[in-house]
């Protein structure tokens, strides 16, 4: 049976041995892994950052002076899977105090052998230099073991024998005796400058002073003479001022020609293009509706005329058709008429003078009815003179064989004395 075995990402655990006599090592920083019950072993090591404080009691330094030095240095193993194992064959299976107590150990063991090449006044002055000649010597080392030193700091530097103190108190001595003597230069370099600056300012006022008499003098006789040459020049620059206002005046005039001018001419040009505006205004509003309009009655007319001719041709063939079925009826009509005509011929031919008698007697009425047609629309005639009705009327019934004979190329004179009882 075995069991998941999990570690924090500050820690790393190895998980060797397994099954059937295996040797293997597995290295895990902040995961899980597998172990198998009574097979395998798990160790596991802190990643987290170590806090030392070393102290080096009464170490001689070069020049022998007894000192003691403490310091604090922050260390952690390193995560580098070369330096991680390197720190787990050195720590693995030990607690957190005996690795810090082995480092510390090591640190102050390097510590002890700076101490004694350098004198006290170099680890008193210059600490920060001699904390990283400490780290520089010791870490090669630590980093056999797989430790990383982050920082060393110097915390405290003291001797029993107050040799420090009395470096302090030289040095304070001597600060005190340059002190005083400053002083005193100062004081004694303040009077001598302050009796200089006091000569400096008389000389100064005295020199000031005749500059501002001189300078007085000059200034009133250069105040007359350009009073007088101020005079001088109002007067001209007077004419001149009216000299130039004559010249403004007629520059401005000229500008006023000018803006004239222009103005003009701009009208001009704004007339130009409203002459052409309203040519092409009346182009589109007129020319264009007219030209449109032509157009319009053009296609309209040339549809009329279209239509007119298709009507005209439709007429003609109409009339066409219409004189051909007329003139195909008047042809069956005057073959019909001819056929009777040939029949009534065949049968004048047959009955002879019969046949002729009977077409002259049909024939009659007609002709009375066309002679007396003019008569049937007066109302009343009257005879004015002698009585000549009868004459008239046989004057009228002689004349009507020729008419007959006339109209039909029949002697009616020449029938009626054939037939019995009709001369007289």
């Amino acid at each position: 049976m075995g069991n998941i075995q999990t570690v924090g990402p500050n820690q790393a655990m190895v998980i060797s041995g397994g099954c059937c006599g295996g040797n293997s090592r597995k290295l895990i920083v902040g995961g899980w892994g597998w172990a198998w019950c009574l097979v395998t072993d798990v160790q596991s090591i802190s990643l987290e950052v170590m806090t030392l404080n070393p102290v080096c009691e009464s170490v001689e330094t070069s020049e022998g002076v007894p000192v003691t030095v403490t310091g604090v240095a922050q260390v952690k193993v390193m995560r580098d899977t070369s330096f991680l194992e390197k720190a787990c064959e050195q720590f693995l299976g030990k607690t957190v105090k005996e690795v810090e107590r082995v480092i510390l150990q090591t640190l102050e063991g390097h510590l002890r052998a700076i101490l004694g090449t350098l004198s006290v006044e170099a680890i008193y002055q210059d600490r920060d230099q001699f904390a990283q000649l400490v780290r520089e010597v010791a870490s090669p080392d630590v980093c056999k073991m797989g430790i990383e030193i982050m920082s060393f700091t110097i915390k405290d530097i003291y001797d029993n024998v107050e040799y420090l103190a009395s470096l302090g108190r030289a040095q304070t001595a001597n600060v005190k005796r340059d002190a005083d003597i400053g002083v005193a230069e100062a004081n004694r370099d303040a009077g001598i400058r302050e009796a200089e600056c006091d000569k400096t300012k008389m000389d100064t006022k005295f020199s000031a002073d005749a500059k501002i008499a001189d300078a007085s003098r000059n200034y009133k006789m250069q105040k007359a003479d350009f009073d007088q040459e101020v005079n001088a020049r109002k007067a001209e620059a007077e004419l001149a001022y009216e000299l130039q206002a004559a010249k403004e005046k007629q520059k401005i005039r000229a500008e006023e020609i000018e803006i004239e001018v222009v103005e003009r001419r701009k009208l001009i040009d704004v007339e130009e293009k409203e002459i052409l505006r309203k040519e092409k205004e009346l182009i589109a509003t007129v020319k264009r509706p007219a030209e449109a309009h032509a157009y319009k009655m053009e296609l309209i007319a040339e549809g009329t005329r279209t239509q007119t001719v298709e009507q005209a041709r439709a007429e003609a063939e109409k009339i066409r058709l219409i004189g051909a079925s007329e003139a195909e009826a008047i042809e069956a009509v005057g073959k019909a008429e001819a056929e009777k005509m040939r029949l009534k011929a065949s049968a004048y031919k047959q009955y002879g003078e019969a046949a002729m008698l009977s077409l002259v007697l049909e024939t009659l009425p007609k002709v009375a009815a066309e002679v007396s047609a003019p008569l049937s629309k007066t109302d009343e005639i009257v005879l004015v003179g002698d009585d000549r009705t009868t004459s008239e009327v046989s004057k009228l019934v002689s004349q009507l064989p020729p008419a007959v004979q006339a109209l039909t190329g029949v002697d009616l004179s020449k029938i009626l004395s054939k037939v019995p009882g009709a001369t007289s």
